[in-house]
């Protein structure tokens, strides 16, 4: 385990830097971290950097930005994956999303790319209420989305870390696609209830068209990438095809999936939201 060198890419990510974090815990230590401002760098769109990034390297964490959503991922990935194998790459661990096409057509990508490979889909991420994206909004007591009324599965961060360095440091799990969710389904409006409940603070969840969501974005200077996800998962993934919960990190972990209400109070602890 301590002789594989693994390059993390997203390494100061959400996902990256936690599964950092943990390997080398583990003591795994033999760690490239995919980043630009790392020696080597790596960056997703210079494909220049991707060769010295694998040099050396047996498994890779694939955590593409900005999302395996976007129409280019594909081609990314392809060329990404082929650049790896040929610089003997052996195992990959592909951190994808539940219910997107284009991330679909990467998995299948990286299955005919590795010898061993790992798909870990997840859904909507808890931390993006506190690390970036909603951070704000929760923070200025207002939190606006576009109205969606499907509920989600909310999967915790550290969960799909703790997996992932399952998958990276363990042979078993060669071949397997893993579906994370958190352990309920819930709404956005919901998810905003919970914050307020561990908070004690008063903040208010404004449902808004599309189009009116899309208005105030462009008055943030959001760029036109950004805004494109944003629609695309508002109005094509939040349609209820995720409106499911697995038991998938209990069967990697052993241990039940963390529930939201639980990732609420940790976050108060840590005084994200102060």
């Amino acid at each position: 385990m301590k002789e594989q060198k693994i390059l993390i890419t997203g390494g100061t990510g959400k996902t990256g830097r936690r599964v950092i974090e943990r390997l080398r815990h583990l003591g795994v230590n033999n760690i490239r971290i995919g980043s630009r401002r790392e020696t080597p760098s790596f960056d997703w769109d210079d494909p220049a950097t991707w060769e010295d990034a694998v040099s050396g390297v047996d498994t890779v964490y694939i955590a593409f930005q900005p999302d395996l959503a976007v129409p280019t991922a594909p081609s990314v990935i392809g060329a990404f994956t082929s650049v790896a194998s040929r610089h003997g790459v052996r195992k990959m661990v592909l951190l994808s999303g539940r219910g997107e096409l284009e991330a679909q057509k990467c998995e299948e990508i990286v299955k005919t790319s590795a010898s061993s490979w790992t798909i870990v889909r997840a859904s909507w991420f808890n931390q993006n209420f506190s690390e970036g994206f909603f951070l704000d909004s929760v923070l200025a007591g207002h939190v606006a989305l576009p109205k969606v009324t499907s509920p989600e599965p909310f999967t915790d961060v550290d969960d799909i870390a703790d997996v992932v360095v399952r998958c990276l440091i363990d042979d078993k799990h060669h071949g397997k696609t893993f579906d994370l969710t958190g352990p309920e389904l819930l709404t956005f409006e919901q998810a905003v209830a919970e914050i307020v409940k561990a908070t004690g603070k008063d903040i208010a969840f404004e449902p808004m068209t599309m189009d009116g969501y899309e208005q105030m974005m462009r008055s943030y200077n959001v760029s036109a990438d950004e805004m494109w996800l944003i629609r695309y998962l508002f109005t094509e993934i939040f349609d209820g095809r995720n409106a499911s919960v697995t038991d998938d990190v209990e069967k990697v972990l052993g241990r039940k999936a963390k529930t939201f209400s639980q990732y609420a109070f940790d976050a108060v602890k840590v005084g994200v939201w102060n």
